[in-house]
């Protein structure tokens, strides 16, 4: 059995439709909203078929195939630069230190600031792998080919790049950072404005969230204890974002305070460690790689074996390669 990342088409919609209103809540980038992800796809389309080497404000969707079955089995996202449509908000912790002579003591509290530090940056997002694949590195797959993809268009996206983990939800769905932050606010419960963001944007914090910083001592402990955490079921992908490179830097989602991490483009592991080769043949055996090939809609990646200039059987077949094609690989 063979999984290959390629190119989203307008056809992927039920799919996706279908693992979108498995994610749980809190995700925001596949909303279970078949009109957003009818949007998703066409600006995905429309991104794909451009073939200039600048930057634009572009979205690009994998998805995750079982070349055997034809079904999709997981999706990710690329962004080339947020921040552009509307602002991209953000928490920053802080610090702010007092001290009284009279007491003869210091005080240090944190803080969170609303800002828009990182617009401008590339984002991946949008990672979902189906329950029932996921085993056999397939979440590696759908993680690392976003940065294979990045590195093989590098003149489509900048210097930085961020990647946005959901934060804690409780069993009802709800959040305890927006209850305790933003809902306070806004008169809507978490679920309905995350639902809104997913379809509208965010600008609708800009016109309502209050601009000065927020006390974290005066939020309540259920809003203090999840600041920064990533959900349960996100701890995986942050380590292996960590693996990558990424590191948190005190931003947090302004929806469920999860951690925001950030790397430079050029120190991910993945586009670091990447090589391009001339397939000479087919050969079984060699290290375990990820492989891809082709630009823009005929992007492809793979897990396989790759020697130092072959490829296994079953990743030429699946990326359509033969002697004479280039193939980028890295390993696992």
């Amino acid at each position: 059995m063979t999984f290959v990342i390629r190119a989203a088409r307008p056809d992927d919609l039920q799919a996706l439709y279908e693992m979108a209103k498995l994610t749980g809540g809190g995700f925001t980038n596949l909303p279970p909203e078949r009109p957003a992800l009818r949007a998703k796809l066409e600006r995905s389309a429309t991104a794909f078929a451009r073939d200039a080497d600048t930057i634009e404000d572009e979205l690009f969707v994998l998805v995750l195939e079982n070349t055997a079955t034809g079904e999709v089995r997981g999706t990710c996202q690329v962004f080339t630069q947020v921040g552009q449509r509307w602002p991209f908000y953000s928490y920053r912790i802080g610090t702010i230190t007092k001290r009284s002579e009279e007491l003869g003591r210091s005080f240090s509290a944190e803080m969170l600031s609303l800002v828009n530090d990182l617009g401008g940056a590339s984002e991946v997002g949008g990672l979902f792998l189906h329950p029932g694949e996921r085993a056999g590195g397939l979440g590696l797959l759908l993680a690392r080919a976003r940065y294979l993809f990045i590195r093989n268009h590098r003149a489509r996206f900048g210097d930085r790049v961020l990647a946005e983990l959901r934060g804690i939800i409780d069993e009802a769905g709800g959040s305890p950072f927006w209850d305790g932050v933003a809902g306070r606010f806004f008169g809507m419960n978490f679920q309905d404005a995350d639902q809104f963001n997913a379809v509208h944007g965010n600008q609708f914090i800009a016109d309502l969230m209050p601009k000065h910083p927020v006390y974290v001592a005066m939020l309540s402990e259920s809003a203090r204890s999840v600041i920064g955490l990533p959900h349960p079921s996100g701890r995986a992908a942050m380590r292996m974002l960590e693996n990558e490179g990424f590191a948190f830097e005190n931003y947090i989602d302004i929806f469920d305070g999860g951690p925001t991490m950030t790397a430079r483009i050029d120190t991910i592991r993945t586009v670091r460690e990447a090589r391009d080769v001339e397939v000479s043949g087919v050969a079984e055996g060699g290290v375990p790689a990820l492989i891809a090939t082709g630009r823009l809609a005929d992007f492809r990646a793979c897990l396989g074996e790759a020697g130092d200039t072959t490829i296994d059987a079953a990743s030429a077949a699946a990326l359509g390669v033969g002697a004479g094609d280039i193939v980028t690989r890295v390993e696992r």
